[in-house]
């Protein structure tokens, strides 16, 4: 039972990497960049859901409301004072621009709530599903996480395949200049964009909190650099490979930290992250793509 236990531990992490790296995913795969300021809007979710219960007196359900409102309109506004200027400049402009965004979210953070760790209340509450006459038990908040994974997966495949919005998003991922040929809105197009994988970090922000409930200005960084990793690992630009790359690596994690090392296991995690990238550059689920220069 032991195994088992770590395995869904594995795979309730992985599923929150896997939601962060849905928004990585899409970002690159529609405007190809890299936000790596993801990471904090995670942990600016996180903190508007502990404002909405600690200090408004909100329910649990209207703080994650807040808090996907807030990203939402955060993401939105970063791609349009921050990245939209850098439309069409190279791309290490925009890498250094991603940090700058990254650091002032941080620094924004610790002026207004302080370095002090703050203690999240979990939005889904206590209690446990026992199995096997109890001696296997998987915490509510395990279930919620893995249940809106695989949801947010399949909603995102389903709005990428069969809305109009989608097939834009699709025709820009494409080709940016074809796309605004045939009439496509490519800024409003890259926002939408941009507010979705935001709206995702706050349902991660939320749930990574809520089954670790530990709340700093620093929370979102660690989990953004290896949803990152599972993005790169599952093939980024695919909804399916981000899904499958955050489970693989939350899976990994834990039973590297459980069987061989608890300092070793960010190690051994890059490490697979580079034997993969050796065997198969394009990511378990990534498409080659020859680009004519």
């Amino acid at each position: 039972m032991t195994f088992l236990s770590y395995l869904i531990s594995g795979i309730s992490l992985g599923s929150v990497y896997a939601i962060i790296a849905l928004g990585y995913t899409m970002v690159y795969g529609i405007a190809k960049m890299l936000n790596f300021a993801h990471g904090d809007v995670i942990m600016i979710g996180a903190y508007m859901s502990f404002c909405g219960t600690s200090y408004m007196g909100w329910s649990p359900l209207m703080s994650v409301v807040l808090a996907i409102v807030v990203c939402t309109v955060l993401g939105v506004t970063i791609e349009r004072l921050a990245y939209k200027p850098l439309r069409m400049a190279p791309s290490l402009a925009v890498l250094i621009t991603a940090i700058g965004v990254s650091y002032f979210l941080q620094n924004a953070a610790l002026l207004i709530w302080t370095s002090n760790p703050k203690s999240f209340t979990s939005v889904v509450g206590g209690g446990a599903v026992k199995l096997f006459d109890g001696q296997l038990s998987i915490s509510h908040v395990t279930l919620v996480t893995v249940l809106a994974c695989v949801v947010i997966m399949v909603a995102l495949t389903l709005f990428t395949t069969k809305t109009k919005m989608g097939t834009a998003m699709r025709a820009v991922s494409e080709d940016k200049g074809a796309a605004q040929l045939m009439g496509i809105n490519v800024n409003t197009t890259i926002s939408v964009t941009f507010a979705i994988g935001s709206g995702l970090a706050a349902i991660a922000g939320v749930l990574l909190c809520s089954a670790y409930p530990t709340l700093m200005p620093t929370t979102g960084s660690m989990p953004g650099i290896k949803a990152f990793t599972a993005a790169v690992f599952g093939g980024i630009g695919s909804i399916p490979g981000a899904m499958l790359g955050g489970i693989l690596l939350g899976v990994i994690e834990i039973f590297s930290k459980a069987y061989i090392s608890t300092q070793l296991s960010d190690a051994i995690v890059f490490a697979m992250l580079i034997v993969v990238l050796l065997v198969k550059p394009d990511g378990l689920l990534g498409k080659h793509r020859n680009e004519k220069v």
